[in-house]
């Protein structure tokens, strides 16, 4: 049986690989008779190792374009680039036995960004006649009418399995569909990452000097895609990350900062960096910037080895606990807070434009102390994987079925 999975799997921003390649490798389960395809719904054949800075120009150019006109160009390159893309596309349906959307945030209307190249890959399935699963996905609110009748497509489909990644997204996804389909919660793909060889589990809590780890991502990219005001992000300059870390240099810990692969944000890590050396002698040892990961498992590496981890980014977070690393969320796209609801974890969501420095450290010590607890732990990753088992068994089946009746 062969699946093909539709994602963004080779995206700058390495989560998305991550959980990409999470689901993968669960959907195979180690079976010779399944094959595994994932396609980028950009078109993009591998993960980024260039240093151009082109995305954060273009990102830049969007967030000042009023909407019709952001909407206007976007769908202007993309529809070039989906012809070029849609029968490569055809070619890999039409030899598939299944097809797969998800996980990672599709289902948003990003001036039509998403909702054009996930209603190409409807088409194809309704063409072709494929069983369709469509899983662990976020979902946006207001969408436009043009990105709801792009996703109602999948409406034509022979959809055999339709699940969202936590209850904000279930919402929402009511909204747009009031008369259904109807959504089911999965946990999300990225909690089965494989750690590095020597990783121990959830971390044993300890006393003494923490390596904190500060997951930084640029403003940009917060204010062009956050779901709340832009005056209510936390972290959203150099400064709030300064007085933070001045503040942790002198109680004594270790800082690094780091990203989840996108060169934005490592540029963004290098200024804050610069911003503290400016301001304050920074011992040797004391304050470091991790290299730009290139692959998930640079990724991974990176957030194994702190003690405690601050984070935007919902896969930093999701890694985070995977790996039984106490971790603290910040603001600024609902998915990030629906995990910390999904898990037990809110006491260590921040919320707010300008929360004081001493309590964002205060609450990372106290992460770092409480840790993950072990059984809530194990029984999430077990959901997690009896999620994707579930849905291979609604492929599978649908499958045979299909093979009974030739």
């Amino acid at each position: 049986m062969k699946i093909v999975v539709f994602n963004v799997k080779y995206s700058e921003n390495l989560g998305d690989g991550l959980l990409a390649e999470c689901i993968e490798s669960a959907l195979a389960n180690g079976r010779d008779e399944i094959e595994v395809e994932t396609i980028d719904l950009a078109g993009r054949q591998a993960f980024a190792t260039g240093h151009g800075g082109r995305r954060r120009l273009m990102l830049g150019l969007l967030h000042r374009l009023p909407a019709g006109a952001r909407r206007r160009l976007v769908r202007a390159v993309l529809e070039r680039r989906l012809r070029a893309l849609r029968g490569q596309w055809e070619e890999k349906v039409a030899v598939a036995d299944a097809v797969v959307i998800g996980g990672g945030n599709l289902f948003q209307d990003d001036d039509l960004n998403f909702p054009l190249k996930i209603g190409a890959v409807l088409d194809c399935v309704v063409r072709y006649d494929r069983p369709l699963a469509i899983y662990a996905v976020g979902v946006g609110g207001h969408w436009s009418e043009p990105a709801y009748h792009l996703f109602a497509r999948l409406k034509q489909a022979r959809l055999v399995h339709l699940s969202v990644r936590d209850g904000f997204a279930q919402d929402t996804w009511r909204e747009h569909f009031p008369d259904g389909p109807g959504a089911k919660i999965v946990r999300d793909p990225g909690l089965l990452i494989q750690a590095s060889p020597g990783h121990k589990g959830v971390r044993v809590p300890f006393k003494g000097p923490l390596t904190i780890g500060l997951c930084v991502t640029d403003p940009i990219v917060l204010h062009r895609h956050g779901a709340v005001q832009t005056d209510g992000i936390p972290f959203a300059d150099v400064e709030a990350y300064r007085n933070l870390i001045e503040l942790l240099l002198d109680d004594g810990q270790h800082v690094v900062l780091f990203c989840n692969g996108a060169k934005e944000d490592q540029a963004f890590a290098e200024r804050i960096g610069a911003s503290v050396a400016k301001h304050r002698i920074v011992r040797s040892g004391t304050l470091d910037i991790s290299r730009r990961p290139r692959l998930p498992i640079d990724l991974i590496q990176i957030i194994q080895s702190m003690d405690v981890v601050l984070a935007h980014r919902l896969h930093a977070c999701i890694a985070a606990y995977a790996l039984g690393i106490p971790h603290v969320g910040l603001a600024w796209d609902r998915k990030v807070e629906g995990f910390f609801n999904s898990v037990g974890r809110e006491t260590y969501f921040i919320k707010g434009t300008s929360p004081p420095p001493k309590h964002v450290a205060l609450l990372l010590k106290a992460a770092q102390q409480e840790g993950i607890e072990a059984r809530r732990h194990r029984d999430t990753i077990s959901e997690a994987r009896a999620g994707i088992s579930n849905m291979r068994r609604h492929l599978v089946e649908r499958d045979q079925c299909a093979m009974s009746r030739i």
